[in-house]
């Protein structure tokens, strides 16, 4: 009996080492199918146009977003001058404070305009500008404000400029705001102020360039702030450049302002 089981185990140990051995007996893997790989292409190409429907969507409501983000953020800070009076009486409006500051400003402008209103800013003005500190940071303001003004007979801004800056073969926008004679041995030579942005419109350069080497293109001076405000956005597909406006040159000595 020992020795039949012994044979049986034998024969078994043999039979799984040939199964073991025998490649033929090994299984395999199914081939892929030409389904699965159409599967995988269509989920592909689904993939793609998911991710870039949703960029696009995303590239829409991103300016509108902001859009009303600022514009809600601007209603809420013009809001706050008025809200807390209208609160203190009682009243409880949204927006309330909002047109009351609009209706504000609309009366001072209407003041303003007037010889009273004209003398009395005057006044005030001729007041802040004889305090230590205050008096740049309104000359500044003012000058901002002007530039952006309806009425173009105070403009800072007197024409859109293209200079050679900062090397040859490059442009930069700039704002021409006044004119200067530079008096030397070998004659006069008027050079104009041209102003030109670095972060958007309030913070620039200012170059003093030859009038004969300036560009001066078609273009308004809205059109230029809107260039700069839209980092270029705006910028039309055609630029001319236009003849030499003549400017009221200030006539003053280089060397007297150096």
């Amino acid at each position: 009996m020992a020795e039949d089981k012994e044979s049986t185990s034998t024969s078994l140990s043999q039979g799984l080492t040939r199964r073991d051995s025998d490649p033929d007996d090994i299984p395999k893997s199914p081939p892929s199918s030409p389904n699965s790989s159409t599967r995988k292409a269509c989920y592909a190409v689904l993939q793609s146009w998911v991710s870039k429907k949703f960029m696009t969507g995303c590239v829409v409501l991103f300016p509108v977003a902001v859009t009303f983000l600022v514009t809600w953020w601007f209603i809420q800070f013009v809001d706050g001058f008025f809200s807390p009076l209208y609160a203190q009486l009682g009243i409880d409006i949204f927006g309330l404070g909002f047109v009351t500051s609009l209706l504000f400003i609309f009366f001072v402008g209407i003041f303003v305009s007037s010889w009273t209103g004209s003398t009395v800013f005057w006044l005030g003005e001729w007041f802040i500008k004889r305090m230590p500190f205050m008096k740049h940071i309104y000359s500044a303001s003012k000058q901002i404000s002007a530039a952006i003004s309806p009425d173009q007979n105070t403009t800072a801004f007197k024409e859109v400029a293209i200079i050679r800056h900062p090397r040859h073969g490059e442009y930069a926008f700039g704002f021409i705001t006044s004119s200067v004679v530079l008096q030397r041995e070998d004659g006069d030579e008027e050079l104009c102020s041209v102003y030109v942005p670095t972060n958007h419109l309030y913070i620039g350069d200012i170059f003093l360039v030859n009038t004969d080497e300036i560009i001066r293109p078609n273009l308004s001076i809205r059109e230029g702030i809107e260039i700069i405000v839209s980092v270029g956005m705006t910028m039309p597909q055609v630029i001319t450049s236009i003849e030499r406006i003549p400017h009221q040159s200030n006539r003053i000595p280089l060397s007297r302002i150096i």
